[in-house]
This record gives C-alpha cells, structure tokens and sequence, in this order.
C-alpha cells in the first residue's frame, strides 16, 4: 500500500478532533492525517497546529475562509498527492466515520482502485439518526442512483480510500461541485474513469459533539449534480 494520508476538513471541530487524531493514527503506522481546517472560529486550525508539533505524522492546510466542503477535499486531496500519498482517504472529523474501519479499508485497497463505506450496503446501517433524515438520505441515493446509472449503495457517502492512480486519472481540478454534492461527483467521475470499486458495510455514527453542517441548500446542490453529471456525459463534456 505504501504512503496512505487521511484527509480531514474542518470547521469548529476542536471538540472533536484532539480526540479522532490519535485513533486514527494507532489504526496502522503508514497512516498520516491531513487537517484542511477552513480559518475554524473555534480555534480549530490553531489546535492542529499544536498537534501536529507533537507528531510528525499530523500535516496541516489552512484554508483563509469557509468555501465548503468540496473546495476543502479537492484541495486536501491535491495536497495529499504533493506529499507523496501512494493512497488517500477521505474522513469526516466528527467520529461519523468510524477509525476503526480504515484497517479493512487499507486491506481491502490492496487489491482494488476505491474502497467506499457504505451506509447501505447491509440494510441501513446509521446510528441515531432521526427517522425523517434516515428516509431523506435513503431515498437521496436511490434518487441518484436511478438518475447516474452508478451501480453502488452509497452515493452520497464520503468515506472512501482512493490509490493514487485512481485520483489521478480523474483530475480533481474538474470537479465543481462544492457541498456534500461533491461526494455524488467524485463518485461517478471515479466510476466512468474504470476504477475498480469495492464497497464495504460500516455503521455511520451521528456526531455527539459539534454541530452538522448539512443544510436544505447543500441537499439539494447533490440532487442536482445527478442530472448535471447525466447531461454533460451525454454531451461529452465531462
């Protein structure tokens, strides 16, 4: 497997994250964490700075304002691969998803392209969730599933571990969308490149600290990113 490098953007994580660091890290001595912490209020950025001054394996971007989340992974990404990431993994900071799964992530990454979690692989695997946000998600990806053609279970899923290659052959500087439709865009880019995909189940814990950053307009954006993505394939301008 080589160099792997998790990416982890941040905003008002501090709660969060002096916590999710050192799991992450004690999952397998390759792993490093990127931090890409978007000029958190709360001090977020100061505290990675802090503690990546105590491990070598804790790297830090600063980004100068909140642009969302897809311009916080694409860049983290390019920075991952400035670092020299043999593979790079995309995580959330708010223990949504789980340190614990990234060994079978790096197992399984030996002999595929992607490895995506995913919440509904087995059944609906999401932990405290409100029922009416469990239904929204549900029905979010069998939404972008019928309009993509993208033959997973999890299309809005951010948990994935990705080989260098992959990355590559996909060219992040395409990708344009900016809230959690980024997710629904990389996914398909990933898919129409040939990569090898392999989902594995996970359960998706609800955070208990901070606050969600999930908002009606950022839903909507990745509703909308399924017909984009369908059209401009169809037009060749993807």
């Amino acid at each position: 497997m080589g160099r792997c490098i998790v990416v982890i953007p941040t905003y008002n994580e501090s709660e969060n994250l002096p916590l999710l660091l050192p799991k992450v890290l004690a999952q397998d001595p390759r792993i490093e964490v990127l931090v890409v912490d978007d000029d958190s209020p709360d001090g977020t950025g100061k505290l990675a700075d802090a503690l990546a001054q105590d491990e070598p394996r804790i790297h830090v971007l600063h980004r100068a304002e909140k642009q969302g989340l897809g311009p916080a992974y694409r860049e983290g990404m390019l920075r991952a691969l400035e670092l020299g990431a043999d593979t790079v993994v995309q995580m959330d900071a708010d223990f949504s998803h789980p340190p614990e799964t990234l060994g079978t992530m790096l197992a399984e990454i030996e002999r595929h392209d992607v490895v995506m979690g995913s919440r509904y692989l087995n059944g609906i695997t999401v932990v405290n969730w409100p029922i009416e946000r469990i239904l929204l998600s549900y029905f979010g990806n069998w939404y972008v599933r019928r309009v993509t053609g993208m033959p997973i279970t999890d299309t809005t899923g951010g948990f994935r571990c990705i080989r260098r290659a992959a990355l590559e052959r996909v060219g992040l500087e395409r990708i344009r969308a900016n809230g959690y439709a980024f997710q629904v865009e990389l996914n398909y880019r990933l898919i129409h490149s040939g990569a090898d995909v392999e989902e594995i189940p996970f359960f998706f814990l609800d955070r208990t600290r901070g606050a969600s950053k999930l908002t009606v307009r950022i839903g909507l954006e990745a509703l909308w990113m399924a017909w984009w993505l369908r059209i401009a394939r169809a037009l060749g301008r993807l």
